[in-house]
């Protein structure tokens, strides 16, 4: 039941998270097909990203009150219709909007979700909660074959084919009684799992503000990458389907780094876990940059890996950090400090429009020795009170 019970949360996020993929897997049709330039490309980036770090932690300060079951697949809906309606092409403003709404559906979903996963029956600490990230990112290593898939079919009925994992999502998301109960009560870690019964442990508000500090700075390296790693690509020569399969290697690193992520932080504990995998992921961002062609796909599997080993790692740390408000914890793990990445995109694509992909991208090499500085100060959360 628990694994068939997680197995059903992860396969929801992937669902919900191949439209955050989707929106960077977008940008080089958008580029070439309704002629944005880079930086108003970068803009929809922006409006998707913006929209879920203003009103995510919102939803998640609103789970931990109340249990909203019935908000993960209307969340999940709109973060489906969102993309699809991009497809209408009534011009530059409706097209952001339409982002707008699947970012807003993308930032009702993982507060609820993630608290569903870290407090419902059986729920567990950073196991059960590395799966769940892991189906996120296998929704985002899809999201450039599914774009790619959805609008090779001419006319409406492409951009409506991307709208199919949302359907399947909202049947995986639709509220069960049974799996949900606990899911609106307090909850305490326990050897790396929670019960819903106990009282909260003290809080550290200065390590969770560090902690979330290290997800701004790891945000702003992964999703400047997302975004113009296919660019990047052909202006190295490839072509625009290397560039998808250059999207395809970072996202499906970013899954595989995921699930790595959970058993490392078994064997080393979370927080050398993390800094270790920001060390890690500098020299694999700089063989992007520098190394020949075919040796970039290795790299941005690499890169993404060590950008993602933290991940669901982050996330639990922060619940434990806010053992009392784990539905605002992980609005802001998830959505305030991730989706301000999104912020530095346009800054990104102007300096790629007045000189080159490749050197608007040199800096990024440099933000995970930032995050592991940040990182190697994060203590271990308190035990939780008898």
């Amino acid at each position: 039941m628990r694994r068939r019970r997680i197995a059903a949360h992860a396969a929801g996020h992937s669902c919900v998270d191949v439209y955050q993929g989707a929106v960077a897997a977008l940008v080089p049709f958008l580029v070439s097909e309704r002629a944005y330039g880079y930086a108003a490309a970068s803009g929809i980036v922006l409006a998707a990203s913006l929209l879920s770090s203003v009103v995510q932690p919102l939803f998640g300060a609103l789970a931990d009150r109340w249990p909203m079951p019935w908000l993960i697949p209307l969340s999940t809906a709109a973060a489906g219709l969102g993309i699809a309606l991009v497809g209408a092409d009534a011009g530059y403003p409706a097209t952001v909007a339409a982002v707008a709404l699947s970012g807003l559906g993308v930032a009702a979903y993982h507060p609820a979700a993630a608290r569903l996963v870290r407090t419902g029956p059986g729920g567990s600490g950073h196991t059960a909660m590395s799966w769940f990230a892991l189906g996120g990112n296998i929704g985002f290593a899809c999201a450039p074959l599914l774009v790619v898939g959805a609008l090779s079919v001419s006319g409406p009925a492409g951009w409506w084919l991307l709208a199919l994992p949302a359907a399947l999502g909202v049947l995986l998301n639709l509220p069960r009684p049974a799996r949900d109960r606990g899911a609106g009560t307090t909850a305490t870690r326990v050897s790396g799992a929670v019960r819903p019964d106990a009282a909260p442990g003290p809080e550290n508000r200065p390590a969770f503000l560090r902690l979330s500090l290290v997800v701004v700075v790891r945000s702003v390296a992964f999703i400047g990458l997302s975004t113009f790693i296919a660019l990047y690509v052909r202006e190295r020569g490839g072509g625009e389907t290397a560039g998808a399969a250059a999207l395809f290697a970072l996202f499906a690193g970013s899954a595989g780094g995921t699930l790595l992520g959970g058993r490392l932080a078994s064997r080393w504990g979370r927080g050398t876990t993390v800094h270790r995998a920001y060390a890690a992921a500098a020299p694999a961002i700089a063989g992007v940059l520098f190394l020949p062609l075919p040796l970039v796909y290795a790299c941005a599997a690499l890169a993404a890996a060590a950008l993602y080993v933290p991940f669901s790692l982050q996330v639990t740390l922060g619940q434990d950090y806010l053992p009392a408000r784990m539905g605002t914890a992980s609005g802001v793990t998830l959505g305030l400090t991730v989706s301000v990445g999104g912020v530095a995109s346009p800054f990104v694509g102007a300096v790629a429009d007045a000189t080159s992909v490749r050197t608007a991208l040199l800096p990024l090499a440099v933000l995970p020795l930032v995050a592991w500085a940040l990182a190697r100060r994060l203590p271990e959360p308190a035990p939780p009170a008898a």
